[in-house]
């Protein structure tokens, strides 16, 4: 995710012991009993490279438990966000005096939408915009991982839901950027002053997975 976002963003990406690391007593009472072994190693991943991209902003070794909505909760003065898929884990931590939100997402690449889930997450005017562009790329994962990404910036600032429909996205492949556009009803609901009408990210198509990152900036 380095190449994502900006240097005032510390980012870790998870090699391959980090699936098996050692979590904090914290962060192992957020594990349920019944956990899978794939929400384990994810989990534990996630942590490892928050700590590792904590360090990176100076931050000592502390612990990352998980919100009641398993949003990780950060220390404070510090904004970030994790996202794994199979085979790829990420962290990125910033200064919350630096940046006022960080998000990002990571797919697989040869990932396949059901017509339903196509529905979900897209509008149609998104989907038509998709079968325009050049066949070089697979659209369809990209605005699903851009969508996931809009979402980790707006919840931490505005702390309510965004769903899949209430952001209006536009993927530029000649620059690598994705413009979404909040939907004037979820601005007129939002909770707090000034919520994020736009938000401006930047994407990646690797051999395996596709990345998407963005930030918010402080008012």
């Amino acid at each position: 995710m380095r190449d994502l976002l900006p240097p005032e963003v510390a980012v870790a990406v998870a090699g391959v012991d980090d699936w098996d690391g050692e979590l904090l007593p914290a962060e192992r009472a957020c594990l349920s009993e019944r956990a899978v072994e794939r929400r384990r190693r994810d989990f534990t991943a996630g942590r490892v490279c928050a700590r590792r991209a904590l360090a990176g902003l100076g931050v000592p070794p502390v612990a990352v438990p998980a919100a009641p909505d398993r949003a990780p909760v950060w220390p404070p003065g510090v904004v970030g966000t994790i996202t794994h898929t199979p085979g790829y884990c990420a962290a990125a931590v910033a200064r919350a005096d630096q940046i006022r939100s960080v998000g990002m997402d990571a797919e697989l690449r040869d990932r396949e939408l059901a017509p339903g889930v196509r529905r979900l997450v897209g509008l149609p005017e998104e989907w038509a915009d998709c079968a325009r562009l050049p066949a070089t790329a697979p659209w369809a994962a990209v605005l699903f991982s851009a969508k996931e990404t809009i979402y980790k910036v707006w919840h931490p600032v505005v702390g309510t839901w965004l769903g899949f429909h209430d952001a209006r996205v536009e993927l530029d492949p000649d620059s690598g950027l994705f413009t979404a556009r909040i939907s004037p009803a979820r601005l007129d609901a939002a909770p707090v002053p000034d919520p994020p009408a736009t938000v401006t990210g930047r994407f990646a198509v690797d051999a395996d997975v596709v990345r998407t990152a963005a930030i918010l900036l402080p008012r």
